[in-house]
C-alpha cells in the first residue's frame, strides 16, 4: 500500500485537532488528531501553534499509524480517519525493525 501525505496540515478551529490529507490509490481523505492526543504527548494542555508543531515532529509515526487504520479500513462515518491516544499507544511507535504485522 503506497500513502502519500501532501504537506497541508492545518488546524481546525472547529474541531479542535490538526487535519491533513492522506491519499492512496483512489481515495483522498483528511485525517483528524484532536489535540486531547498532543496532550498525552507533553506535558501541558498544548495551543493550536504547538499541535501543528507536534503534528510534524511525530509525522513518520502519525502516517504509520494512519497506513495501518487504511489497510483496516477504519474509517470514520464521514470517510475520513482519526487517531486517538490508544492509536497512539498501539502501534504507532514500533521500530522499523519490528517483525510483527497487523
Amino acid at each position: 500500500m503506497f500513502s502519500t501525505f501532501p504537506e497541508d496540515a492545518r488546524w481546525n478551529e472547529a474541531l479542535s485537532a490538526v487535519d491533513f490529507g492522506v491519499e492512496i490509490v483512489e481515495y483522498a481523505g483528511v485525517v483528524r488528531v484532536p489535540r486531547r492526543v498532543f496532550q498525552g504527548l507533553l506535558a501541558e494542555r498544548p495551543t493550536s501553534e504547538k499541535c501543528v508543531e507536534d503534528y510534524y515532529l511525530h509525522r513518520t509515526r502519525l502516517e504509520r499509524i494512519v497506513e495501518r487504520k487504511l489497510r483496516h479500513r477504519q474509517l470514520t462515518d464521514d470517510g475520513n480517519l482519526e487517531i486517538s491516544g490508544q492509536d497512539l499507544r498501539r502501534g504507532g511507535s514500533r521500530s522499523a525493525t519490528s517483525t510483527h504485522r497487523d
